[in-house]
């Protein structure tokens, strides 16, 4: 989307910085770094740190749902399917890595998925496992094989070609349909200072962005906040990387 809009803009220069979605809001409320436009894979995190204090308003844009990503390589890719892959993960000779609940909304995605699925505990005992600061940096592991399984995004792994396992509605968190049910299980996250935290409940993937309400290039902030949510534009974008837009009404 940036690449689009500096192309339609010649003079604008969109400055990105990824972060976890907790990571980046924190970087405003407790850091007061200068931004104009924060987006979250969660729009609960904005909902709860960013609107009304530094923002006024939540805009979402586009829903995903979690998958099981690996390789060719990995270990029993020829035989995991959508019905078996919680007997072949909890296998001893076999790597998993997640993204890190207290920074990523990836991370606690995960364990809520895993929750709805029945075997949390399970995986969050298992000894060969890795977790990471948010679920991107776990790709560098699963391409080189340090991992052979990596609780992600389904629009990330179209984005790199990479085969995954689709998990039913009932746990991917992709169906609005189904929110009571998601909003069965829960967990903590930990929250603006050390001592203080957030309960993260099951939802459907809701991705949101916000203009901030100090933003330094209003003006441009706006626009680009326009062409995100454009249908021919940043929508267009998005369905074209795996996510099902959503049109502002």
């Amino acid at each position: 989307m940036s690449d689009a809009f500096m192309r339609m803009h010649p003079k604008v220069r969109i400055l990105s910085e990824g972060a976890g979605s907790l990571d980046c809001a924190r970087k405003i409320t407790d850091l007061r770094r200068p931004c104009d436009i924060i987006a979250s894979a969660d729009y609960v995190v904005i909902d709860r740190l960013i609107v009304p204090k530094f923002a006024s308003e939540n805009r979402p844009f586009a829903r995903n749902e979690m998958a099981l990503v690996h390789t060719s390589k990995s270990r029993f890719a020829h035989e995991i399917n959508s019905d078996n892959w919680k007997e072949i993960i909890l296998r001893p000779q076999v790597y998993i890595g997640r993204s890190d609940p207290d920074a990523d909304p990836c991370g606690y995605r995960t364990l809520l998925t895993l929750k709805l699925a029945g075997c949390e505990q399970e995986v969050k005992a298992k000894k060969n496992q890795f977790m990471r600061p948010k679920e991107v940096d776990l790709l560098a592991l699963l391409e080189s094989g340090s991992v052979d399984y990596i609780f992600l995004y389904k629009s990330v792994a179209i984005q790199h070609g990479l085969p995954y396992v689709a998990l039913s509605d009932s746990i991917n968190l992709s169906n609005v349909a189904l929110a009571q049910h998601y909003a069965s299980v829960g967990m903590y996250v930990r929250g603006n200072t050390p001592s203080d935290s957030l309960y993260m409940e099951g939802a459907p993937m809701v991705y949101s962005f916000a203009v901030l309400d100090n933003a330094p290039n209003p003006k441009v902030a706006k626009a680009f906040a326009d062409f995100m949510s454009d249908p021919r534009g940043g929508l267009a974008i998005m369905e074209q990387m795996g996510q099902t837009p959503i049109e502002q009404q």
